[in-house]
């Protein structure tokens, strides 16, 4: 998933060390830096779930912020170092791992000065993706692949879907103020929308209900029909993964790469033979 980027000069001989233990898992000491920062992201992210709850936080305060600030300088020059490294330093600033490590970083320095943005930091959890280029789960990858460009090849239809449930949406919840005469919870069109939208996802939180029997027959409709709306998406999605997986191109086992001619016998990227 993450891409390998090209080397500085040879002659930087503590660059090209530095390289081979921060973007490559295939050494003892790039599978133990990257063990440690998985363990770094995991004990950060309970840090930020314990310092929601009061007691912990009343009692362990200063603890979590030493260990905060630890991770978060461990991170820092985590992030720099990937950047010096590399000879092409946009490609990797503005690759998918490269905005994932800055988001982690941005809001531990933004708490300086507001103070609730270090919940933000549990994006950190994103960089756990990397465990699958960690510990060569390349099946994984591909599947995770092939989940992404099928939702991809179906979001027209999911948008025209999504579009169509507004509509509907707007529609019964306006019909059922006027059912209801603007009894509690049907008060304006605004308030109707949304039982409306609560009804036909299914969800039911219970906080809005009709009285009028007109009202509650709206409702056995709505309910009924959210079952077979809410199946819309899933099947257009599982159709696409479908088509997908029988038109699955070839994908390097050793990169990942995907971006393989139907003829070759070699991967483009990473020189693998084929199988």
């Amino acid at each position: 998933m993450e891409r390998e980027h090209n080397l500085v000069p040879e002659d930087i001989l503590w660059k090209r060390f530095l390289y081979r233990i921060i973007y490559r898992a295939d050494t003892k000491l790039g599978k133990l830096f990257d063990i440690i920062l998985l363990s770094l992201i995991l004990i950060s992210t309970a840090i930020i779930m314990m310092e929601s709850v009061p007691q912990l936080d009343k009692r362990f305060h200063y603890t979590f912020i030493i260990l905060e600030w630890i991770i978060s300088l461990f991170f820092t020059a985590e992030y720099w170092s990937r950047i010096a490294v590399v000879k092409n330093k946009k490609q990797y600033i503005f690759s998918f791992f490269g905005i994932i490590d800055f988001l982690a970083l941005v809001p531990f320095y933004l708490s300086f000065f507001f103070p609730v943005t270090k919940y933000f930091l549990i994006f950190r959890m994103l960089r756990m993706l990397r465990i699958f280029r960690i510990f060569n789960l390349l099946d994984f990858m591909n599947d995770g692949y092939l989940i992404v460009k099928a939702l991809k090849n179906s979001s027209r239809k999911i948008y025209i879907f999504l579009l169509f449930l507004i509509i509907f949406s707007v529609i019964v919840g306006s019909l059922m103020f006027m059912v209801e005469g603007g009894r509690p919870g049907f008060e304006t069109i605004p308030q109707s929308i949304y039982w409306a939208v609560v009804t036909v996802t299914t969800v039911g939180y219970g906080d809005v209900s009709p009285i009028t029997p007109m009202g509650k027959f709206f409702a056995v409709i709505l309910m009924l029909a959210g079952y077979s709306i809410i199946a819309v998406p899933t099947g257009i999605v599982t159709a696409e993964m479908r088509n997908k997986r029988q038109n699955l191109e070839k994908i390097c086992e050793q990169c990942g790469n995907e971006d393989i001619d139907d003829d070759a016998r070699y991967c483009k990227q990473c020189g693998k033979k084929l199988a």
